[in-house]
C-alpha cells in the first residue's frame, strides 16, 4: 500500500495565525479575570443590606461621555486596520492617532471623575460600593493604558519602512484591534452595572 504525499504531509493550517491564537488565549484569561470581578461584585451587592444607586453615587454624565468615547474609538481602530489592509500609510496613521487621542480623552475624563470623588473625601475605603467601583474602573483604566502602549508602538513602527512593509504588521494591528474591542466591551458591561443600577 502506497502512501501519497497528501497523507504523509497533511495540511494542518487552520487559517488562524499563531499571533491571533495567542491574542485570543490572552483575551480568554482576561475574560476570566473580569468575570471573577463581576461575580464578586454581584455577590457583594446581593449580600449587602444597603447599596447606593449608581446614578446617585457616581457622575453619570461623565460615565456616559466615556462610553461614547470608547465606542467611537472602536470605530477608529477598525478604520486603522482597514487602512493598513489597503496599504494606505497616511490613512492608517490618521486613524490610529485618532484612536490614541480618544484613549487619552477617556483617561482625562476618568481623571476628572476621580478628582471629583477624591475632593469630596470619597476613597476606596469609604464603602464596599466605592471599593468595588475603584477596583473595577481602575483595572479597566490600566487596560486602557496597555492599549495606548501597544497602539502607540504600532503608530511609531509605521514610520519605519521595514516595519510598515513587513508581512506581519497587519496581523499586529489586527491583534491590537481585538484587544481594544475587548477593553471597550468590558466598559459596556461596567457602565450600566456601576452607574445605572
Amino acid at each position: 500500500m502506497t502512501t501519497t504525499a497528501a497523507t504523509a504531509n497533511p495540511d494542518t493550517h487552520t487559517g488562524i495565525t499563531n499571533a491571533k491564537l495567542g491574542v485570543w488565549l490572552f483575551l480568554c484569561s482576561e475574560v476570566m479575570l473580569f468575570a471573577t470581578l463581576f461575580t464578586t461584585y454581584i455577590v457583594l451587592r446581593l449580600s449587602a443590606t444597603t447599596w447606593p444607586w449608581g446614578w446617585d453615587a457616581l457622575n453619570v454624565p461623565l460615565g456616559t461621555l466615556n462610553t461614547a468615547i470608547l465606542i467611537t474609538s472602536s470605530v477608529t481602530i477598525v478604520m486603522a486596520y482597514a487602512r493598513a489592509y489597503d496599504k494606505d500609510l497616511k490613512g492608517f496613521r490618521f486613524w490610529m492617532a485618532a484612536t490614541l487621542f480618544l484613549s487619552f480623552a477617556f483617561l482625562v475624563v476618568k481623571g476628572f471623575e476621580y478628582h471629583g470623588e477624591f475632593s469630596k473625601g470619597i476613597w476606596p475605603s469609604t464603602s464596599v460600593f466605592y471599593a468595588t467601583y475603584f477596583t473595577l474602573t481602575g483595572l479597566h483604566a490600566c487596560h486602557i493604558i496597555g492599549g495606548i502602549i501597544v497602539n502607540s508602538t504600532l503608530l511609531r513602527m509605521s514610520y519605519k519602512k521595514e516595519c510598515w512593509e513587513h508581512p506581519l504588521f497587519l496581523g499586529r494591528v489586527e491583534g491590537a484591534g481585538l484587544y481594544w474591542h475587548f477593553v471597550d466591551i468590558v466598559w459596556i458591561f461596567l457602565f450600566p452595572a456601576l452607574y445605572l443600577i
